[in-house]
């Protein structure tokens, strides 16, 4: 299996390492010292041999960091993870609300005489290093670049990936990587511009990579310059095989940090994403800009968006046939978290198309469905019972598309509160689904259409209403989104999730995902240009937990046509069983049709 039911993390060990931690930091004479969970490519994603705060601390969240001085070490976590960081970590580490706190007055609290504060300059980006340098200054504390003091007591840390890299070839991207840079010279007219996220290399030279796992992106380095020539920094063990892909104009080296020195200016660099340590090694003029693979590769091309169709319709079909499993094996009792979540990858293995899953499934039974990423280990697997909600959240990588879908079921007969909860979570993705905006808008002026039934009860969620997604790359791609710090607009070919939800700590959770690609909205009538969402994922939702009475005619229409559509599309890709559960799971809302 791509899942892994091991734990990764053990809080015992958590102490012991802070110690060990604290005596390099006092022989080095600095007050403490940063732990980001980033690597020196500024992904959202690392590698094993990355993990230097799930290492450190026990959090294993994909977000976070966490700050050690000598007498209290801080971990900084946001509301998808509260619950989370008190199972991981030990008592030696303090959990820190993040971004309500913020780093730099956590640090002016604590160390109220000054101080110097160390930290890995490849592990944080230009525009961290400023702003925290700006926000402490006043304070007397000051920064101290140094290498990473965790790798200093890390004796067992796990090898640099080495798969190769590979090939997307044109038939799943629609544009040549010679295109590609031809398109990008425009931002690069004189001078070079470093990137070092993999995904933008991934997507701007029309490949990708093994090194990090459910995400197929390369860990590489590449100065893009002004005649699009693209030097690409990475081993060539690594390249072996890509030559006459990439071609002449790329040329493949391993001397990163020289060439940066001997580059001349102007040099362009995104503050966001170019870590501390390039811009330190760069001897010219540099010049700040966004990195210019974000936006296109966020647009998808029609070919990748017909891909993303293909791949939604063959995930739906597999999720179909699992959910029909479930609904038959459930109520039997036999079930854990981990028996349904071996199941859901075998039921995407059957389709011979899948090459890695696209994130470790959330798979949460009762309470365990309020941990909004929770990860199922044989010492955490709980049972499926009756009259429980189960949350699942997962998704498939495939060569024409990145899946992620998320559906809350219930086992046995749910309980009012359960279908008042359901009910408004899913009015908020219908709001989003139906939603027409005027161009220009971003995800922030839309993330209220997703809470407003929520907040009508006086409840809420603690995460973003939806994320970016890659074209067979991270299944969080930034820069779009629905939430309400995102200020990105949104265009035409831009894939987003769409994934309101509720939890109740110790009882249960309720999400409910589909992705969603921005579409250019038929004119109206004062032909204002206005876009819309075309919904991706075509897979039942549970209408035993629909209070129908809360759903406007409109909602209605909405869930009936959804699932017309459903079965119209995934009905000729399943038989038997599964189909027979297809079609009672969308009857329409008012047909006595029992289901199950």
């Amino acid at each position: 299996m791509f899942q892994s039911f091991d734990a990764t993390s053990d809080p015992a060990q958590g102490p012991g390492r802070l110690a060990a931690l604290r005596d390099v930091m006092a022989a080095a004479g600095v007050d403490g010292f940063l732990v980001p969970r980033a690597d020196r490519y500024q992904g959202e994603y690392v590698a094993a041999c990355d993990e230097r705060l799930a290492w450190l601390t026990g959090f294993t969240g994909s977000a976070g960091f966490a700050a050690v001085l000598a007498d209290v070490a801080g971990v900084f976590i946001d509301g998808r993870y509260r619950v989370q960081v008190r199972d991981q970590v030990a008592d030696v580490f303090t959990p820190v609300h993040w971004p309500q706190t913020s780093l730099a007055d956590w640090l002016i609290k604590q160390l109220p005489q000054g101080g110097v504060v160390a930290y890995d300059p490849w592990l944080h980006s230009v525009d961290e290093v400023a702003a925290l340098t700006k926000d402490v200054a006043a304070a007397g504390i000051s920064l101290r670049a140094v290498q990473n003091m965790v790798d200093q007591i890390w004796s067992d840390r796990p090898a640099r990936p080495s798969a190769p890299f590979f090939a997307q070839p044109l038939e799943l991207t629609g544009e040549a990587h010679a295109d590609k840079r031809a398109r990008l010279t425009k931002d690069v007219s004189d001078g070079a511009f470093v990137i070092t996220l993999p995904d933008s290399i991934a997507w701007l030279l029309n490949i990708r990579g093994a090194d990090i796992a459910r995400n197929p992106v390369p860990q590489a380095f590449a100065i893009l310059a002004a005649d699009g020539h693209v030097d690409l920094f990475a081993p060539a063990a690594k390249v072996a095989d890509l030559g006459d892909h990439l071609g002449p104009d790329v040329t493949v080296r391993n001397d990163f940090d020289a060439a940066i020195a001997a580059l001349s200016g102007p040099v362009r660099i995104d503050p966001k994403s170019c870590p501390q340590a390039v811009r330190d090694l760069i001897t010219a003029e540099v010049t700040e800009a966004q990195d210019p693979c974000i936006l296109p590769k966020a647009r998808k091309t029609e070919v990748e968006i017909a891909g993303s169709r293909a791949a939604h319709l063959r995930d739906g079909a597999a999720m179909v046939r699992f959910l029909a499993w479930l609904d038959a094996e459930a109520p039997k009792g036999q079930l854990t978290e981990i028996a349904v979540t071996q199941a859901l990858e075998g039921f995407r293995r059957e389709t011979n198309a899948l090459r890695d899953i696209s994130f470790e499934t959330i798979c949460g039974a009762g309470a365990h469905g309020a941990i909004v990423h929770y990860r199922v280990t044989r010492g955490t697997d709980a049972p499926v019972k009756s009259g429980e909600l189960l949350l699942v959240d997962s998704g498939g990588q495939y060569v024409d598309g990145t899946t992620d879908i998320t559906r809350t079921v219930i086992v046995g007969t749910p309980s009012g509160e359960h279908c008042d909860r359901y009910t408004r979570v899913l009015q908020g993705m219908i709001a989003i689904s139906r939603a027409q905006f005027t161009r220009g808008l971003a995800g922030q002026h839309l993330d209220a259409l997703a809470r407003y039934p929520l907040w009508t009860a006086g409840l809420d969620f603690d995460h973003g209403t939806g994320h970016g997604v890659g074209s067979y790359l991270s299944v969080h791609e930034g820069p779009q989104g629905i939430s309400h710090r995102n200020t990105t607009p949104l265009e035409p070919g831009m894939i987003l999730s769409n994934e309101p939800g509720y939890y109740r700590e110790g009882a249960y959770g309720i999400r409910i995902e589909n992705l969603i690609v921005t579409v250019q909205a038929p004119e109206g009538p004062d032909k204002r240009d206005m876009l819309a969402f075309e919904t991706l994922t075509h897979v039942p939702l549970d209408r035993r937990l629909i209070d129908t009475g809360l759903l406007s005619r409109t909602e209605r229409d909405w869930i009936d046509a959804y699932h017309a559509a459903t079965v119209r599309l995934i009905a000729p890709l399943v038989e038997g069983a599964a189909r027979d559960w297809l079609l009672a799971a969308c009857a329409p809302l008012e047909a006595a049709t029992p289901f199950p």
